[in-house]
């Protein structure tokens, strides 16, 4: 697999490092990890739809690789610690680079405190309950987290955001507009540094395209049906083989027949 080339994260804020050095002492004294709460399950089908349903988070986090240090996971609460009453946000998708996978699962979230970075990446799936707080305050709140990029798709094709998909880069701070190409009609790039990959609306489907490559991340599906297509093309093959060393026996035997006739007229 192709080594991913991590894009350094902006430094945590200063009010978030001032934020629990304290707690943070006590913690290593104890050897403990504070943990979140556990959320209620969303109340609509967006993820399972067009995040779980064609394995995009799997195909992602086999693209990228070091399972031990990054993370690719779906609905994971982010805020500076645990133990913060409000301010929490839940990305739809969290991408983060060096950091301790096994810890945010222990602690069932992501604390930036305790994980010592931001996320260097989150996506919002448009939902009928959630779309203007995608655009709104949440926007500016994985800003505040110093957050690299946050990306919004739309199914849609922007009936709930404002554009089919859009996303932003932190720059000094605050988020710029990452440029969106129409490649043709019913389908969008945008390329993000962080993945390094481009981010795709083709046709109400969020893909990842590899622009070294030139291809779509495959799904589950495909690698599924390319499996299969590899087998039954493996198979025919070994047919076709099998059906030449018969071919080739049998005329072999053939000729051994005619020489034994050719010698038994000679003979005779």
């Amino acid at each position: 697999m192709r080594r991913h080339q991590v894009i350094q994260s902006v430094a945590i804020r200063s009010t978030g490092e001032a934020m629990t050095s304290k707690l943070r002492q006590q913690q290593q004294e104890t050897g403990t990890l504070e943990k979140f709460p556990v959320f209620p399950p969303r109340d609509d089908m967006q993820n399972s739809l067009h995040l779980y349903r064609p394995s995009l988070l799997e195909a992602l986090a086999e693209y990228l690789g070091n399972h031990d240090t990054t993370i690719v996971l779906g609905e994971v609460p982010v805020r500076w610690t645990p133990s913060q009453t409000r301010g929490h946000r839940i990305p739809d998708l969290l991408v983060a680079f060096n950091v301790n996978q096994a810890q945010a699962i222990e602690q069932n979230g992501y604390s930036i405190r305790d994980l010592g970075k931001p996320p260097d990446f989150v996506l919002e799936v448009a939902s009928v309950n959630t779309a203007n707080n995608d655009i709104g305050d949440k926007r500016s709140d994985y800003a505040n987290f110093g957050i690299p990029e946050y990306w919004r798709f739309d199914p849609t094709g922007g009936r709930r955001y404002d554009a089919p998909m859009a996303g932003d880069r932190l720059v000094n701070g605050a988020y710029q507009p990452i440029e969106i190409i129409e490649i043709e009609p019913q389908h969008l790039h945008g390329h993000s540094d962080v993945l390094s990959l481009d981010l795709c609306w083709n046709h109400g489907n969020l893909r990842w395209y590899d622009p070294v490559t030139g291809q779509h991340l495959m799904t589950l599906a495909e690698e599924r049906q390319a499996r299969i297509a590899e087998e039954e093309a493996r198979a025919a093959a070994e047919g076709r083989a099998e059906a030449e060393r018969e071919a080739r026996a049998a005329a072999e035997a053939r000729i051994r027949q005619l020489e034994e006739e050719l010698r038994n007229r000679r003979e005779s």
